[in-house]
């Protein structure tokens, strides 16, 4: 055998296959550049990303996320629709960078497998790709693992780390919340990521045909909204004393951590229409209205809470950048145990 030549690839043996990774990183090299500006020093293929802070801040503080997109990944396989998954990814640590009033500088993703399926990869990695471009921030770096023995039957799994920046004096704080405060309720695609290891326990024992699920599936697969562009937009027109991420724990768990521990909030549940998609879950497993609301976003993807003579002019604003919404609620003094109320 002639020295520096491998001809039986041990490693590939063991199931990692190193010319799968670098024929994943030719194909996906083209989607990461276009989400590079004038900030990101350097390309793709080296150890570490690296940004340059602009100077339009005076006293910058950095905001990081990091999120997954949960069992979510699993239905997307088993229904063979990936193509809004990446996205997701994404949307859950910046949708959570912006209830700060932070914009979304750089995204970092982790894709670890059984099996490195290229095609499946590439798939995904374009899904995040295009998500950062949508949100404004640049795809720096990630990372991607093939672990045979860890993962099974060629599944994967998807990790996000994302990083922001704020002006110091324009921090969101839920502190700015005041009783008369209003809230406004933006749309939701669907449930986001959350909640689907029950979706898919419903969906399996659902008494359907395959068809039917393959179409409930794909309702339940649209990928998270992205809010960012929308919300610092808002920013810059109006004030916002509070922002809460619909996320895991829905209505009742997530609108606490937006006001202070001495107010709460009342909610009309008849001042939105919820997405017929919920009212299947609801029905077919048999869930209570109480809990809909403790697992599910309903309908409602982002709160905003604010003052309420501007509340009205702000829900026309966001109407006029396509997204439905809704005056849900006010904020009150707190008067029983339950920070939210639904009337």
């Amino acid at each position: 055998m002639t020295k520096g030549i491998i001809e039986n690839d041990p490693y590939k043996s063991a199931g990692v296959d190193i010319e799968a990774g670098e024929d994943l990183i030719n194909k996906i090299k083209k989607d990461v550049a276009l989400t590079h500006n004038h900030n990101v020093l350097g390309n793709i293929g080296g150890f570490a990303g690296m940004y340059k802070l602009d100077k339009e801040y005076e006293n910058p503080v950095l905001v990081s996320c990091t999120d997954g997109v949960g069992t979510k990944v699993a239905l997307a396989q088993e229904f063979n629709n990936l193509q809004g998954i990446g996205q997701d990814l994404v949307a859950m640590c910046v949708n959570d960078l912006i209830v700060c009033g932070a914009k979304p500088l750089f995204f970092l993703d982790y894709f670890a497998s059984s099996k490195l399926i290229v095609d499946e990869a590439t798939q995904v990695i374009k899904s995040i790709s295009d998500a950062c471009i949508e949100s404004g921030c640049a795809l720096l770096g990630g990372e991607t693992a093939e672990m045979p023995g860890h993962y099974v039957n060629n599944n994967f799994d998807l990790a996000g780390f994302s990083v922001g920046c704020v002006e110091e004096s324009k921090i969101i704080k839920s502190k700015n919340v005041v009783p008369g405060n209003v809230l406004i309720g933006i749309e939701s695609s669907g449930p986001h990521s959350n909640g689907f290891s029950l979706i898919r326990k419903i969906l399996s024992e659902s008494d359907i045909s395959i068809s039917e699920k393959k179409d409930i599936a794909n309702k339940l697969l649209m990928p998270t909204i992205l809010y960012p562009k929308l919300i610092l937009k808002l920013l810059d027109n109006f004030k916002i004393n509070s922002i809460s991420h619909i996320t895991g724990g829905g209505l009742t768990e997530n609108l606490p951590r937006s006001i202070p521990k001495n107010l709460s909030i009342e909610i009309q549940t008849n001042s939105w229409e919820v997405p017929e998609i919920f009212k299947w879950l609801s029905s077919e497993g048999n869930i209570s209205v109480n809990n809909m609301h403790r697992i599910f976003n309903c309908g409602i993807g982002m709160v905003l809470i604010v003052e309420e003579d501007e509340s009205k002019e702000i829900s026309k604003k966001i109407s006029s950048l396509n997204f439905k919404n809704f005056i849900i609620g006010k904020v009150k003094e707190k008067t029983q145990n339950n920070s939210v109320v639904f009337l």
